[in-house]
């Protein structure tokens, strides 16, 4: 658990701009502790997890059996481009088009865009990270035309 644990509350907290002691300070634990569980180290309590959760801006869920593919790592290049003003622009613009929380659109966007860096096979540079952010951005705000929504037939389907 906590080599997905660190790895998502890193991505969580970068995705939301802050800094480990703001973090801790709102969620009533110690930055040694906090950076102790983002580091893969620790047992926390289901108790200091439901208040980092709270103070990360989003819940907390525990499951058991079989939960596929563990979070990748944050590259360090990711976690700076999640602090960026550009990068919270953009999720925010993507957040209200698609009535999501900015917070946990972020933190999901940080985790994708690590799992999908894992495919190249090498270290992505902060240009790297912003085509492969615009790449997202594109299909989520702007299908194909000729995409028939859920339930809808497509044009060539609505001509027969």
């Amino acid at each position: 658990m906590a080599d997905e644990l660190g790895p998502r509350l890193r991505a969580l907290r970068a995705a939301g701009g802050r800094t480990v002691a703001a973090v801790a300070a709102d969620a009533g634990l110690s930055v040694p502790y906090v950076a102790n569980l983002e580091n893969g180290r620790g047992n926390p309590t289901v108790a200091a997890l439901t208040r980092l959760a709270q103070a990360l801006g989003t819940r907390l869920t525990i499951g058991f059996g079989d939960t596929g593919d563990p979070p990748s790592p944050v590259p360090a290049a990711l976690v700076r481009l999640g602090r960026t003003p550009s990068f919270r622009r953009e999720v925010r613009a993507w957040a209200e088009a698609t009535g999501q929380d900015a917070d946990e659109l972020a933190g999901r966007l940080l985790d994708a865009l690590a799992r999908l860096s894992s495919l190249t096979g090498r270290e992505l540079a902060e240009r790297d990270w912003l085509r492969l952010l615009d790449a997202l951005l594109l299909i989520a705000l702007h299908p194909d035309p000729g995409e028939a929504a859920p339930g809808e037939a497509t044009p060539g389907e609505a001509a027969q």
